[in-house]
């Protein structure tokens, strides 16, 4: 059985052996200190997919990062499968928790369907507002499902069916509330704000510090305010800019500030 503060633990002390600080391991792995200290204090194991990655770092083999201690070759085969069944129950447990709680969401949203619709036949006696609620519940529920029944993974999935389904379900929401503009203005905004997501997701894919990446995050949101109010003004004729934008953008600057230079504080060492 796989004990967490015994691995975080060893996590500390093979890093110490390695004269490395929590967040230069933290930058290592393209994750932040945080999760690190997470480790280390026992409150939370590496993921599977970075554990081979941490190993090399540490110099350690994984048996000897899942068993919390350096293990000697007579005890090594045994050990190697006893860690194989923790994970393996570890990855069920997460799974069945997973399954739960998108069931419990689904079952959720599924009321919330049924009740819109019973309400509107008996108020109306047809389907006529109820529409416009179900069909906005049925594209939340499209988009947060993988990322829910998958965790991290199901992110991409999540965001691929955001890129596909945002066109449709404006049309389809235009259509209901019988507004052209809905379609018009929605789409388009919402399309600026998909290739915004894409290009965010890339941003932390490609800048490998998190305080760098979300710096970069803070910056690029900027053009998008700026796309965003230009798309208004065009189409409902609201100026481009007022005071509020103008605030929002400063704080934007000062947070991107914030971010590179504890960025560049962790870079030299100088934040733990």
């Amino acid at each position: 059985m796989m004990n967490q503060t015994e691995i975080g633990k060893f996590i500390a002390k093979c890093r110490k052996e390695k004269k490395l600080t929590q967040a230069q391991l933290a930058e290592k792995l393209n994750i932040t200190d945080r999760a690190v200290s997470k480790w280390e204090t026992g409150k939370s194991m590496p993921d599977s997919s970075i554990m081979l990655e941490l190993c090399e770092i540490l110099g350690i083999k994984v048996n000897e990062l899942l068993s919390g201690e350096e293990i000697d070759m007579e005890s090594y085969e045994k050990k190697a499968d006893e860690n194989l069944i923790s994970l393996k129950r570890k990855d069920e447990n997460n799974m069945t928790r997973n399954a739960i709680i998108s069931m419990l969401f689904s079952a959720t949203l599924l009321i919330g369907i049924m009740a819109c619709l019973i309400c509107n036949m008996a108020i109306s006696g047809n389907l006529t507002w109820s529409l416009i609620p179900v069909s906005s519940i049925v594209f939340a529920w499209v988009i947060s499902f993988p990322s829910i029944i998958l965790g991290k993974r199901g992110i991409i999935v999540s965001l691929i069916s955001l890129s596909v389904f945002t066109i449709p379900y404006f049309f389809l929401l235009s259509s209901l509330l019988k507004t052209k503009e809905v379609f018009s203005v929605g789409a388009m905004i919402a399309v600026a704000s998909i290739v915004f997501l894409w290009i965010i997701v890339a941003v932390f894919k490609r800048i490998e510090r998190k305080l760098a990446a979300l710096g970069t995050t803070f910056l690029l949101t900027i053009p998008l305010m700026i796309i965003v109010n230009v798309i208004l003004s065009k189409m409902i004729e609201e100026p481009v800019f007022d005071v509020w934008d103008m605030m929002s953008i400063f704080i934007l600057l000062i947070l991107a500030f914030v971010s590179f230079i504890c960025d560049y504080a962790k870079k030299k060492g100088l934040m733990k």
